[in-house]
C-alpha cells in the first residue's frame, strides 16, 4: 500500500488538525470489566454499589463507546450532529488526521455511567451492558491497593461424588445437578442450587460451578482464568484455586496467600505455568512486589522473588505481568523489569529513554512491545510504540505517534492492530503495523464497534481487550447492539475496508473469541430467559452464517447473566465463565466458575 498523505517519512504520522465529525465507531466497550464500580446487576451475584461519579474530564482509560445515539454536547463542548446511526460518519465529511495523518474515524463519548449519550443496553437484563466504560476514581484506585505478604499452602478439595450424567436428549430431571458444585472454598459443602433443573432437550449442561469465596465486605479482585487439558485455574482474593475440566473436583490443594493477589500473568507458558503477584504488606501503601511461579498442572510453586524499586515516583502500588515466550515483564508506572520465567533470573530493565520517555504499559505474548509516555508537558509530548527483543530487550524498531494521540490498546499482537485516542479531537484510531513497525492501514468503516474491554487504574492496559479477533489478514470487530442483536464485522488488514459481516443469531450481543481452523469462534452472551450460545463462522467463501457449537441450559441464564466482570473461554468443547470480581456480600450465593458441556 502507498504511503499516506501527509506522512513524513520514518517519523510521526501527521499532525492532526480540524475536529472530526460526531459519530465514532471503533473504541472498545466495557460492558462488564468494572471490578465492582457500577451498577448492580443480578442480586444472586451481589454486585457492589457503584462509587461517586467521576468529573467529566476523561480519565486515562480509553474513551468507550456506543457511538450511535442521539447525544448531548460531548465532553469537550462541541455539539453532536444527526447523522446516519443517528450521528454522522466518516463518509462525505470532512475528516481529522489521524495519528498517521489518514483521516480518523471516531468521535468518543463521555467515559463514566450516566453521562450525556450513555447508550441503552443490548436488550438483554443485564443494565451494564452497551454503556460506556467506567472513569477511574480515588474510590478506584483505593480498592486496588489490597495485597498480601507471604503465601500458604491449606488443604481443599471437594469430596462429594459425582452425580450420574445425564444425555442431551432425554429429558433432565433433579439427578441432573452439576456435578461437586463446592462452595468456593473447597470443603464440598452442598449448594441449593441445581442449574440444570428445566434444562431443556438439545440445550448443554452446566458440568459444574463453584462458589465464591469469602470477600471483604468491600469486594476484592479475582484476576485470571487459566484452562489447560486437565486443569482449570481461577485465582480469587487471596487464594487460587484448580478444578478438574472434566468433573470439577480439585486437582491441587489450594494456594492461599495472607493478602489478596495484586497481578497475574493472563498468558500462561508453553509448559503451562503462570507467575502471580500479591502484595508486601496489607497496608494502602504495600507494594505490588512479590512473585511467585506456579504449575497450572500440579500446583507446585517454582521460583519466588521481589520486584525490585524503581526510581523516584516509579511505583510498584500496582504492577503489570505480561509473558513473551519464556520473558516475564513486570511493568511499574514508569519503567518495567523482564525476567526469565524459567528461573527467576533478570534479564534486563526497560527505563526512561530519549525525550523523557517512559515506559508505562508492555503488551506479551507472541512478542514483546511497549508503550511509553514522552516529553511530558512540552511541545514534544508524544507516544510511542516499540518491539523489544523480549531476551535482550534491544529495540528493533520505534514508532512515534503525533502530539495528543495516545496508545491505549493492542486488539492483537501478530498482527499488531491499535487502538488510540485523541483528547483534544476528541477522536480514535484502529491502525495495523506492520512487522518493522511501519503503517501498513487503519480502519475505514463506518460503524459503531463495541468490544468488551477491561481498563486500568494506574496504568494502560494494553491487553485488556476480549470480544475482538485477528488473523493474518482480518480483524474481526463487534459492532454495538442496539436494544437486540449486533454484528461482527470482518476488516480487512491490508486496506482497513469492510470484507463481510454477520449478525448475531439471537438478539443478544455476539463477541468474537478467536480464529480456529479457518473459522471463527464467538460468544453470543445470554439473556435473563435464554442461555448463552457459542458458535462458530465461516472466514471465506460465499456464507458467513453462524453453526451453533453449544447452546448453554435455560435453566442457567439468570446466573450466566449476572457476572458483573467476567473472563470466558471456550477449550475442547467445553465453555467457561467466571468472575473477575468479588462483591463481598455475605449473603450472596456468588459463583465464581461455571464450566458448560455436552
Amino acid at each position: 500500500m502507498t504511503q499516506p498523505p501527509n506522512q513524513p517519512p520514518g517519523g510521526g504520522f501527521g499532525a492532526p488538525q480540524d475536529q472530526p465529525p460526531a459519530g465514532g465507531f471503533g473504541a472498545p466497550q466495557d460492558p462488564r470489566q468494572a471490578g465492582g464500580f457500577g451498577a448492580p446487576q443480578d442480586p444472586r451475584q451481589g454486585t457492589p454499589p457503584p462509587p461517586p461519579q467521576p468529573p467529566a474530564q476523561p480519565p486515562q482509560g480509553p474513551p468507550q463507546p456506543g457511538y450511535g445515539y442521539p447525544q448531548q454536547p460531548g465532553p469537550y463542548g462541541q455539539p453532536q450532529q444527526p447523522g446516519p446511526y443517528n450521528t454522522p460518519g466518516p463518509y462525505g465529511q470532512p475528516q481529522s488526521p489521524g495519528p498517521y495523518g489518514q483521516p480518523g474515524y471516531g468521535y468518543p463519548q463521555p467515559q463514566y455511567p450516566g453521562a450525556p449519550g450513555t447508550p441503552p443496553g443490548s436488550g438483554s437484563r443485564n443494565p451494564f451492558r452497551g454503556k460506556p466504560a467506567l472513569a477511574v476514581g480515588a474510590a478506584v484506585a483505593a480498592l486496588l491497593v489490597i495485597g498480601g505478604t507471604v503465601y500458604a499452602v491449606t488443604s481443599g478439595g471437594d469430596d462429594k461424588k459425582p452425580v450420574a450424567e445425564q444425555s442431551d436428549d432425554a429429558k433432565p430431571s433433579a439427578s441432573d445437578a452439576p456435578v461437586n458444585p463446592g462452595d468456593g472454598s473447597g470443603d464440598g459443602g452442598a449448594d441449593p442450587d441445581n442449574l440444570n433443573e428445566g434444562r431443556k432437550p438439545g440445550e448443554a449442561r452446566v458440568l459444574w460451578y463453584k462458589e465464591a469465596p469469602d470477600a471483604p465486605g468491600s469486594g476484592a479482585n479475582a484476576p485470571g482464568m487459566w484452562i489447560t487439558d486437565k486443569t482449570a485455574v481461577k485465582a480469587a482474593y487471596k487464594e487460587l484455586v484448580a478444578y478438574n475440566v472434566g468433573d470439577g473436583n480439585p486437582t491441587w490443594e489450594t494456594i492461599a496467600f495472607p493478602q489478596e493477589i495484586c497481578a497475574v500473568t493472563q498468558q500462561k507458558t508453553a509448559d503451562d505455568k503462570i507467575v502471580v503477584a500479591y502484595k508486601n504488606g496489607s497496608s494502602s501503601r504495600a507494594e505490588c512486589n512479590q512473585l511467585q511461579l506456579i504449575d497450572l498442572n500440579t500446583g507446585e510453586k517454582g521460583w519466588s522473588g521481589e520486584v525490585e524499586d524503581g526510581a523516584l515516583f516509579d511505583s510498584t502500588l500496582t504492577v503489570e505481568l505480561t509473558l513473551a515466550g519464556n520473558t516475564l515483564m513486570v511493568g511499574r508506572s514508569q519503567s518495567g523489569t523482564a525476567y526469565d520465567v524459567t528461573n527467576g533470573k533478570k534479564l534486563f530493565d526497560k527505563k526512561k529513554y530519549g525525550d523523557a520517555c517512559f515506559p508505562t504499559a508492555f503488551a506479551g505474548g507472541s512478542r514483546l512491545v511497549s508503550v511509553a509516555s514522552c516529553g511530558a508537558a512540552t511541545d514534544n509530548e508524544h507516544d510511542e510504540i516499540q518491539e523489544l527483543d523480549p531476551r535482550t530487550g534491544k529495540v528493533k524498531w520505534t514508532r512515534a505517534f503525533d502530539k495528543g494521540w495516545r496508545v491505549m490498546r493492542t486488539y492483537s499482537l501478530d498482527p499488531l492492530v491499535v487502538y488510540s485516542t485523541n483528547e483534544d479531537k476528541n477522536a480514535w484510531n484502529i491502525s495495523t503495523l506492520d512487522a518493522k513497525g511501519a503503517f501498513r492501514s487503519q480502519v475505514k468503516v463506518d460503524e459503531d464497534f463495541a468490544p468488551d474491554c477491561g481498563w486500568s487504574v494506574l496504568q494502560r492496559n494494553l491487553t485488556g481487550c476480549k470480544g475482538v479477533a485477528a488473523d493474518a489478514g482480518t480483524l474481526y470487530l463487534p459492532t454495538e447492539a442496539t436494544g437486540g442483536a449486533n454484528e461482527v464485522v470482518a476488516i480487512n488488514l491490508a486496506d482497513g475496508k469492510e470484507k463481510w459481516r454477520v449478525k448475531s443469531p439471537a438478539d443478544e450481543t455476539m463477541l468474537p473469541l478467536r480464529v480456529e481452523g479457518g473459522k471463527l469462534i464467538a460468544y453470543v452472551e445470554p439473556s435473563y430467559d435464554a442461555g448463552g450460545q457459542i458458535v462458530s463462522v465461516p472466514t471465506t467463501g460465499s456464507s458467513h452464517q453462524p453453526t451453533k457449537l453449544l447452546q448453554n441450559p435455560t435453566s442457567a441464564a439468570e446466573v450466566e447473566d449476572g457476572f458483573f466482570s467476567r473472563d470466558i473461554a471456550w477449550v475442547d468443547g467445553r465453555f467457561y465463565i467466571s468472575t473477575t470480581r468479588l462483591s463481598g456480600e455475605d449473603e450472596a450465593k456468588e459463583k465464581l466458575m461455571l464450566a458448560y458441556g455436552k
